[in-house]
């Protein structure tokens, strides 16, 4: 049987947010207890996970002391040296804090965006100090629920302006950063700007370093408004511009339920696992979910295990399905090559005044089936056990 045990090769990241979370909900209190950043170190280690990534203030309150800060991030600092845990990525808190209600670096108070550019780069430093490669950009609060205030155009420039700061901040401190954006539809604005990869990939393009920019797609993310992740990756991917990935899961029309993954949609979570695999994207595979509400301490660990282990099965599924010769002799079929018209499909005067001249046999292209029905189920049966 296929070894299922994680491994820090897999590259399998969590949040201190994450399993860190107490249980709390708009609707109720915590119902687990808070963990200290070095216990969950600790932890996560033991369970084979690769690395640990957080907000500023998962680890440093806003309202440390010099002397708290210094004493937090070295007991963190010892605890990642201890257990040999990275932490690739860096975010900030731009969401909680009742001063970005209306926005951080989209705020209509300039006194707020100062505030946000302030409060990003002590994170960035502290991401630095700690080993981060990667800066995600989730911008929580960055929407709105009424127009009426006449931002929408005002709050993509500052939002830009923002952004183009920070990345010259990164790179006058020699910190390397690339940056990743992680859109979202709504939740907690009722409309968030950037919404999907596609408007994010369309707004990387305006930047002034866009290079160093690409994306950080989340599941729930796009599944809350009813597309298919896996559509998003590939574009991503296609731009070259997957600089991480969020995994969890969701059931489609919901609120972000940030669910253990593969716990809900697990033949587009297949489909996704095929495409990270199949790219060669090399990445942290960050599971940014929590466990349910109803869990104690040891459900947070069978959550964090259950992600992983998760994965590692449908990779093997994955393996099996590129392997599988009724599949593959499938899936050639469905492929019809043909070099000729191929060959028509690059431009030049003479192919085009080419192709407006073939005959085509209409009937016949559209009486083909390609067997996408077989191809469908051979797939079900794949993933329940039964090929």
């Amino acid at each position: 049987m296929t070894d299922l045990t994680p491994t820090p090769a897999d590259k399998f990241t969590f949040g201190l947010w994450t399993v860190g979370n107490a249980g709390r909900d708009p609707f109720g209190e915590p119902t687990r207890k808070p963990m200290t950043a070095p216990y969950v170190v600790q932890k996560l280690a033991a369970l084979g996970a690769y690395g640990i990534n957080l907000h500023d203030d998962d680890l440093v309150p806003v309202t440390a002391s010099a002397s708290e800060r210094s004493r937090l991030v070295g007991d963190f600092k010892q605890a990642l040296s201890d257990h040999g845990l990275k932490v690739p990525m860096a975010t900030t808190n731009l969401f909680g804090d009742p001063a970005f209600k209306d926005g951080a670096f989209t705020s209509a108070d300039a006194r707020v965006r100062a505030y946000a550019l302030q409060k990003t780069m002590l994170s960035m430093d502290l991401g630095h100090e700690l080993g981060a490669e990667l800066y995600v950009f989730w911008g929580g609060r960055e929407g709105t629920e009424v127009d009426a205030g006449g931002k929408l155009l005002d709050s993509l420039k500052w939002f830009r302006d923002s952004l183009n700061f920070l990345a010259d901040y990164s790179e006058s401190q020699g910190y390397g950063y690339r940056f990743a954006l992680e859109p979202k539809p709504n939740e907690p604005r009722g409309d968030m700007f950037l919404p999907t990869v596609g408007s994010a990939l369309g707004f990387i393009a305006t930047l002034d370093r866009h290079g160093l920019f690409g994306v950080n797609p989340e599941f729930a993310h796009e599944t809350m408004s009813g597309l298919n992740f896996a559509h998003a990756v590939a574009q991503a991917i296609d731009a070259g511009k997957l600089f991480h990935v969020d995994l969890n899961d969701q059931k489609p029309g919901r609120f972000d339920q940030d669910l253990r993954f593969g716990a809900e949609t697990l033949k587009t979570v297949f489909f996704l696992v095929q495409l990270l695999e199949q790219s060669g994207y090399t990445g942290s595979k960050h599971f940014d979910a929590h466990a349910l509400r109803t869990e104690d301490e040891e459900g947070v660990w069978a959550f964090a295990r259950g992600c992983m282990r998760t994965y590692l099965m449908l990779r093997e599924k994955v393996r099996q399905f590129e392997t599988d010769t009724e599949m593959q002799a499938a899936l050639a079929a469905y492929r019809v090559e043909d070099p000729a018209m191929q060959a028509l499909t690059s431009f030049t005067p003479g192919n085009a005044a080419t192709l407006k001249g073939q005959a085509f046999d209409r009937e016949g292209l559209g009486a083909r089936g390609p067997g996408l029905e077989h191809i469908d189920q051979l797939t079900v049966d794949l993933l329940l056990g039964m090929r």
